[in-house]
């Protein structure tokens, strides 16, 4: 059993530091939310696997918070990218040309 669990927090941790590896370089910022969430699915499932092995539901309360901060943090970046590419990209000052429409129908 001791084996195991070495090899499972050995493989959980290995995946944990090539996670932090694609949230420094990026390149895009979509690349550090995608490599965010999955780092706080490994930290779940280390609390997970840490209940099942000791047999215990204290930690419950910690993985809740953490799929919920993991899905706010996600439709929050999904906002942010969606609006930056509602702007003009190519027109800096957004004065000429005809007027873009929003998801929700409104002119920006």
């Amino acid at each position: 059993m001791t084996v195991l669990l070495w090899i499972v927090y050995t493989l959980f941790g290995i995946a944990a530091v090539l996670t932090v590896v694609r949230i420094v370089l990026g390149p895009s910022i979509l690349d550090r939310a995608v490599a965010s969430d999955v780092l706080l699915t490994e930290v779940m499932c280390v609390l997970g696997a840490d209940m099942v092995i000791n047999h215990h539901t204290d930690t419950l309360p910690v993985l809740l918070i953490i799929a919920a901060v993991g899905v706010f943090g996600s439709v929050a970046i999904a906002r942010f990218v969606a609006r930056r590419d509602v702007e003009a990209p190519d027109d800096p000052g957004g004065a000429s040309g005809p007027a873009r429409s929003t998801r929700d129908g409104e002119a920006s």
